[in-house]
């Protein structure tokens, strides 16, 4: 006797990516506050449950998204260039990569406090300050506080923009519409002095120690 009973439809599977992903979408239009595993599986239509076949816990989540949004910095090979503008370089476009999603900056800078993300950046300015010639130590060193002035910042930057969208900055600070382009050149110009410090304070102190 035959049967036109089909077998009951699967639950789609997703790759670890996609949860990367879908992540991803929710932190950008949401904010990391609303980043929970229970909308995170809503979202791709999966049990809760369902998601730690992938991740341990939200901590390593954190650390994939993490990774994911300082991969999606510019890269170039530095070639001839010298260490401090292959520094700024490096400095700039994970600037662009963290501005590029909401609470981005938060989220790789939780991530880097507990060991757990933001691996690729530190790389990558470990690797252009490498280009001076410097002491292992002093390269280990000032990409960690290069790194940590980025994340600084560019937390900063975001939380301002967080209060402008929420009405939540009082009147006398409030910046009008007109002013958003002049504020935006205003962060990015803060941004780079402080990079420029670091950079000669990194250049006195390495020839203070090469002179002892």
């Amino acid at each position: 006797m035959t049967t036109d009973a089909s077998p009951p439809a699967r639950s789609q599977r997703h790759s670890r990516g996609d949860v990367v992903e879908a992540a991803l979408a929710i932190l950008d239009e949401h904010g990391l506050p609303d980043l929970t595993m229970r909308r995170l599986a809503s979202t791709l239509a999966v049990q809760p449950s369902a998601l730690y076949w992938h991740f341990e816990n939200k901590q390593t989540l954190l650390a994939a998204v993490s990774d994911r949004i300082v991969h999606g910095a510019r890269a170039r090979d530095h070639g001839e260039s010298d260490w401090a503008s292959a520094v700024r370089f490096e400095a700039e476009v994970l600037r662009d990569a963290l501005l590029s999603f909401r609470d981005g900056a938060e989220v790789v800078l939780s991530s880097q406090a507990l060991g757990l993300g933001a691996g690729e950046a530190l790389t990558r300015l470990t690797a252009a300050i490498h280009l001076g010639d410097f002491d292992e130590r002093v390269e280990r060193a000032a990409a960690g506080a290069f790194l940590h002035f980025l994340l600084g910042h560019v937390s900063h930057e975001q939380q301002r923009l967080q209060a402008d969208s929420l009405g939540v900055v009082t009147a006398r600070h409030e910046a009008k519409p007109s002013d958003a382009e002049s504020r935006s050149r205003h962060e990015r110009d803060s941004f780079e002095f402080g990079v420029s410090l670091l950079i000669a304070g990194l250049t006195v102190q390495s020839e203070a120690i090469r002179q002892r």
